[in-house]
């Protein structure tokens, strides 16, 4: 924001660095000259002492103390993830009578914690692109000239965070791992061969102390023993699904890495999640769909009760899904599968060069750019590449279909929805990475009699006849329903805290660096 000064496009808002030490009487009216030193948030400085005609708020006899109570606000800030210094915090702190300079420090100070603790810190778009969710807007000038009215400095600010449970869980947990670390952290597991049932020594001492300190062994079962039993390996198997990793007992690579996650690390994924929820809005809809990315999971909710529970399929590495919100608006039984052009030619051209006859078995048909039906023995499939590929494909509904019995729609730029799958082999996989982009849903029929609750005469014996039918049958939603997707690599436990999970696509660290910037958005 300071560019903006430098700009010309706000009104210079201080005073001479002269007279920066001096102190003022109360109603004392701020010079506009240009400040020696740069704030977190000009625009809503100006706005409101815009409001009070550049008269003072803070210098008066009970400066010093309005001041005190901003910097209990500020420190408790520390507890939401949010770093003090941020926030002017030293310079507020210092002995010295109230003087203009504080007056400026501690409106910008209060103004952009309220901003951050009511919407983030971090501009989500600029590490979350295709990010559409919102916070309502707030008048945070409004709110702290009330605040500073009532004196109630520390509360006014503090109500703007999230009052959900998972924030409050995460919020507990950081305070639990920062004392982790003021102990002095925790030892892992020294890096060698993969441990399984058998082994023995002292990384297998190791692996007990570190999954006793998880909850997953009685203190008694890790000390002293350096064997690895059954009963060792149905810990790591619940350590291996905490995580969403494959739960198959072995401390291999990856189960290793986890286990060698340092409580600084835990502390980073605790602060990165709780801006994540900090972007969201408050109010997600009455009825409404989460799909979290990270944990591979769906939840249904109404009214503020998880009413249904879906495991889902998420994009590859290279196809990844992406985090925004829509609104759904369809459902369509036996859906026919208009292929991605992306998808023909990278995944079914190949398909078809080695086995022409699997476009009919699998129940394709050939468009040509007009949208004729081609005959695909009229194809020279060979001749064909990802560059000149002059057709459309397109999957009759059936057994093979890509799409199953029903895919669920919600507008977006992405081309992505929900949708039923033939092969739901794959929904036993702890770690399910494995479509390219969109979300393939564990009984997508049961989730699409849910959906259609409040859309008269749609039943679940309406919906098993429309099925039966083997047509296409697309019903409008009504009322239309928010669905978010979200990425959260901390996510609630079955017992009021929380679990760390597997940073599937790597977005922690870019959040991370954000949040830790000296820069606000």
């Amino acid at each position: 924001m300071q560019s903006l000064w430098r700009a010309g496009w706000l009104l210079p808002l201080c005073f001479a660095i002269t007279c920066s030490q001096a102190t003022e009487p109360a109603g004392t009216r701020l010079s506009r000259q240009e400040p020696g030193f740069d704030l977190l948030d000009a625009e809503a400085v100006h706005q409101f002492y815009e409001r009070r005609d550049f008269r003072t708020a803070w210098i008066g006899p009970h400066c010093r103390q309005a001041v005190n109570e901003l910097l209990l606000a500020i420190d408790i800030a520390f507890e939401h993830g949010l770093e003090p210094a941020h926030y002017h915090r030293d310079a507020l702190a210092a002995p010295a009578d109230c003087s203009v300079r504080t007056e400026w420090l501690a409106t910008d100070a209060w103004l952009a914690l309220a901003a951050h603790l009511h919407a983030g810190r971090v501009d989500p778009r600029a590490v979350e692109p295709d990010w559409t969710p919102s916070r309502p807007d707030i008048d945070p000038a409004v709110l702290l000239e009330s605040a500073l009215v009532e004196r109630r400095l520390v509360a006014a600010v503090l109500a703007l965070a999230p009052a959900d449970q998972t924030y409050a869980a995460m919020k507990e947990a950081l305070a639990r791992f920062r004392a982790y670390l003021g102990r002095g952290g925790w030892k892992g597991v020294d890096s060698g061969p993969s441990l399984r049932v058998g082994d023995a020594g002292s990384r297998v001492l190791q692996l007990r102390q570190r999954l006793a300190l998880s909850g997953l062994l009685a203190l008694e079962q890790a000390e002293g023993q350096d064997s690895f039993d059954e009963q060792l390996e149905q810990a790591v198997m619940a350590f291996q699904r905490r995580a969403n990793l494959e739960p198959d007992g072995v401390v291999g690579m990856l189960t290793l890495a986890q286990l060698n996650r340092r409580a600084q690390d835990r502390i980073d994924q605790l602060r990165v999640n709780l801006e994540r929820w900090r972007w969201l809005p408050e109010d997600l809809g009455g009825r409404h769909l989460r799909v979290n990315i990270a944990d591979f999971s769906l939840q249904a909710w109404n009214q503020g009760q998880v009413e249904r529970k879906h495991k889902v399929i998420v994009g590859r590495l290279f196809r990844r899904t992406p985090s925004f919100s829509g609104r759904i608006n369809r459902v369509v039984f036996n859906p026919w599968w208009e292929t991605p052009r992306s998808l023909a030619v990278h995944d079914k051209l190949p398909l078809f060069k080695r086995d022409p006859a699997a476009v009919d078995r699998l129940g394709f048909e050939v468009l040509d750019t007009a949208g004729a039906r081609v005959e695909p023995d009229s194809i020279d499939w060979h001749s064909l590449t990802a560059s000149r590929f002059p057709y459309r494909l397109r999957q009759r509904p059936g057994p093979q279909n890509a799409l199953g019995q029903v895919k669920i729609l919600f507008p977006n730029p992405h081309s992505v929805y929900l949708h039923d799958t033939p092969t739901r082999g794959l929904f036993a996989r702890v770690r399910r990475d494995f479509s390219s982009g969109c979300i393939r849903v564990e009984d997508a029929l049961g989730l699409s009699q849910w959906l259609l609750q409040e859309t008269p005469d749609w039943d679940r014996p309406r919906i098993d006849a429309a099925v039966a039918s083997g047509t296409e049958t697309s019903v409008t939603l009504g009322p239309a329903m928010s669905v978010h997707l979200q990425y959260l690599t901390v996510v609630p436990d079955d017992a009021g805290g929380v679990r760390f999970i597997d940073d599937l696509y790597e977005r922690d660290a870019a959040v991370l660096a954000a949040l830790d910037s000296a820069g606000s958005r």
